[in-house]
Parts: C-alpha cells; sequence; structure tokens
C-alpha cells in the first residue's frame, strides 16, 4: 500500500474539542478532554497507531519530544483512531503495552468511533498538529525527514523548530512540509 500524505488543514484553524478515553496507565485519567491539557504555552495533537511502520520509526523520538518540551509548557495528545477490525494490533489493549514500552508521558487516547480524527481531518499516521495557547493551528506536517530506509536519522526536528519558535513567540514559517504514513483504517469510507 503506497504511503498517504497529511492533508495540510488550513492554519489558524481552531482544535476541535474532544473527550476520549486514555489507554495509557502511565496517566491517571481514563477520560481525557482537550482542556485537560491545554498549556499556557500550546500543544500537540499526534495521530499515530500501533502498527505503521512511519510511526513505529519515529515513537521513541516521538516520546523523548514529549519528555523535552512539557516542561517548557507544551503538552502532547496522542490519538489513536484505527478500525480494531481492520489491524487488531492497534486494538486498546496493545496501546497500553505501547504506552509502557516507550514510556509515553503523555495521554493515548483510544477514537473508537472515529469522530475525532473526522475533525481534524486527519489522513495518516502520523498527523501532527500544534497549537498555540489560543488553540490555533500553528504547525502541521511531518515530525522531520527522516523516513523507514532512508537512512536520515529521527530527530523531530521540523516539530522542534516549530515548537521552539512558538515558545520564543516568533512566528513559524508557513513552509511545512506533510506528514507521510500509512493512511488512517476508517471503518466506512471517509466521504
Amino acid at each position: 500500500m503506497a504511503a498517504v500524505e497529511s492533508r495540510m488543514i488550513e492554519l489558524g484553524t481552531i482544535a476541535p474539542d474532544f473527550t476520549l478515553t486514555n489507554m495509557n496507565p502511565n496517566i491517571a485519567s481514563t477520560k481525557v478532554a482537550l482542556s485537560d491539557y491545554i498549556s499556557t504555552k500550546g500543544f500537540v495533537v499526534a495521530f499515530i497507531c500501533n502498527h505503521c511502520p512511519y510511526v513505529v520509526h519515529i515513537k521513541q523520538a516521538f516520546s523523548d519530544y514529549a519528555r523535552d518540551y512539557k516542561d517548557q509548557g507544551i503538552a502532547v495528545i496522542a490519538i489513536n483512531a484505527n478500525s480494531v477490525a481492520a489491524y487488531s494490533s492497534d486494538s486498546p489493549e496493545n496501546m497500553t503495552t505501547d504506552a509502557i514500552q516507550y514510556e509515553y508521558g503523555f495521554p493515548y487516547l483510544y477514537d473508537e468511533s472515529q469522530e475525532v480524527a473526522r475533525a481534524y481531518d486527519a489522513a495518516c499516521t502520523p498527523d501532527i498538529y500544534l497549537f498555540d495557547s489560543a488553540r490555533k493551528l500553528v504547525y502541521r506536517g511531518q515530525f522531520d525527514d527522516s523516513r523507514p530506509g532512508n537512512g536520515i536519522p529521527v530527530s523531530g526536528a521540523d516539530l522542534r523548530v516549530a515548537s521552539d519558535a512558538l515558545l520564543a513567540g516568533e512566528s513559524i514559517s508557513s513552509d511545512q512540509k506533510p506528514s507521510l504514513g500509512c493512511s488512517i483504517k476508517w471503518k466506512t469510507e471517509k466521504n
């Protein structure tokens, strides 16, 4: 199957609200609402899953990113919207296993209805969105230029540059590259 690019929704879009079940036992809350994790400076909403090779490729570096930016005021929220009927490896139980293995310090939420993924117009895993304190989208796109098998080390450079600019109160370039990954496994056709 060919890789899918993120849709690159319009910068300035307001983050849609949600409340979802958290599968990460490292986080005390069982239900998490977007409003619970809006920091004073910004937050990331990332659509990921357990099985996609593009996500597997960045899991540890993404967990490191979340740890590095948490104390600076950027919260991270990860969401799995894949149909478990299509990929049983993306089940809530396996989400818990992943959260423990990669020491996720952020909620890993299960979007069983896929309504949140649709609200964000998510297309692939990983699909990454960075919002400012006013809930306006300031970055959407790739984690970095690394892909499975391309030999480029995983660094999170693109998301880190955008995050650093947000924290410094600087403008973030609108020249952003789409994320590339596996398509979200929809229960039914999206359109």
